[in-house]
């Protein structure tokens, strides 16, 4: 893929890892934050992958194989889907919309190759082809449909408008965060699907004044904030969807057989997560900001440790995203232990300092099943 038009913008920072490809910030994040939070920014997504899917059976197919039921998906229409592997771990994640020829695929850009040739080899028989067309299509995103609208309209090669609308703000699913106070209230994201040289014409909209631009960092900070999960920092190999509580917007819970509905569930009836997602507020006192990866521990209180000793430390989790939000200060996402308790002081040890964390719960530590399994007598003890 060519180089982003964005990354020639006056003070435009490219960014590294996760999003490289794209501009990190132009100068200030925290600005851009605000700008894209009220709507009046657009998010260079340009290294995202595009995958399509063609033909007559591309619905009901792409239905048998994922967690969100897709057969029905009217043109236009957003939905989010997760692949999973037999023992339930999630494999890809799709942001699907339809324009009743062909089904879009947004996925990070790194999938986008693998999902291709992943459903490649399942077409069988079926009247279904598939294509990564990343290198002809590209990605704009922004809260709300209004500042792309004044960036650039959106692709529509078949008379309906690709613009997914994220389904995080509206919990179809079973939801495992307390419902009130959710902050995916005030999540209004846009992902808008346009022909890659569309990009110079939304570049230029930026330099007329029409419409501001933000970097990947504000996108993020919004994103943490809003505990959205997101395939490239919060999924691992061990990843299941209950963990990440996305249940609430990428699993129909009413929808037939799929590689990884067992794990599905079992552990949404029967068991509990065995990680869980938390939101962190860190102490921002050493102007650290932890990376992914870096370790998250809970020191034991209880015994005491003896005068002059240090509490045992036992590592609980690991960061998966952090971001120095404009309102709540330096925050992070991490996956941690499920019988960590909610009240537990956590740190992080992050560049030789230790970051004091206070945890928000998203997928709480007391999930329960959704079934009540009543307790069996134990065998030999006799009750009157």
């Amino acid at each position: 893929m060519s180089a982003s038009p964005f990354l020639s913008r006056p003070g435009a920072v490219p960014a590294e890892g996760i999003d490289a490809g794209v501009p990190a910030h132009y100068g200030n994040p925290n600005v851009e934050q605000r700008r894209l939070e009220s709507g009046r920014a657009i998010v260079d997504l340009s290294n995202r992958g595009v995958v399509t899917v063609t033909g007559p059976d591309r619905l009901t197919w792409l239905h048998s194989m994922a967690s969100q039921a897709l057969a029905r998906l009217a043109a236009g229409e957003s939905a989010e889907a997760l692949l999973l592997d037999a023992n339930g771990h999630i494999e890809h994640v799709a942001h699907v919309v339809d324009d009743g020829t062909t089904a879009w695929l947004i996925v990070e850009g790194p999938d986008a190759s693998a999902l291709a040739a992943f459903l490649d080899r399942m077409r069988f028989m079926l009247r279904v082809e598939v294509a990564d067309v990343s290198a002809d299509w590209a990605v704009l995103g922004a809260m709300g449909a209004e500042p792309l609208d004044l960036a650039v309209p959106a692709g529509a090669p078949n008379g309906v408008a690709l613009d997914w609308v994220d389904p995080w703000r509206t919990a179809s699913g079973h939801q495992y965060a307390r419902a009130a106070g959710h902050p995916a209230a005030d999540w209004r994201w846009v992902e808008r699907l346009v022909p890659r040289a569309a990009l110079a014409d939304a570049a230029a909209a930026v330099a007329a004044g029409r419409v501001e631009a933000a970097g990947a960092l504000a996108a993020e900070a919004l994103r943490i904030a809003a505990w959205r999960p997101r395939q490239a920092t919060e999924v691992d190999e061990k990843a299941i969807p209950h963990e990440l509580d996305w249940l609430r917007s990428a699993v129909d819970l009413g929808k037939g057989c799929y590689k990884g509905q067992e794990t599905v569930a079992k552990v949404l009836n029967l068991g509990r997560p065995p990680r869980r997602l938390v939101l962190l507020h860190l102490d921002g006192s050493d102007t650290v900001l932890p990376v992914p990866g870096e370790v998250v521990v809970g020191e034991k209180t209880r015994p005491e440790p003896a005068a002059g000793e240090a509490p045992e430390r036992r590592q609980v989790g690991r960061i998966t995203s952090s971001a120095m939000h404009h309102e709540l200060g330096p925050i992070a996402l991490a996956v941690v232990k499920r019988a960590v308790p909610a009240d537990l002081p956590l740190i992080v040890e992050s560049h030789g300092i230790d970051v004091a964390a206070a945890q928000v719960e998203i997928v709480p530590a007391d999930a329960a099943s959704a079934v009540d399994v009543p307790r069996l007598p134990r065998l030999g003890v006799h009750r009157p």
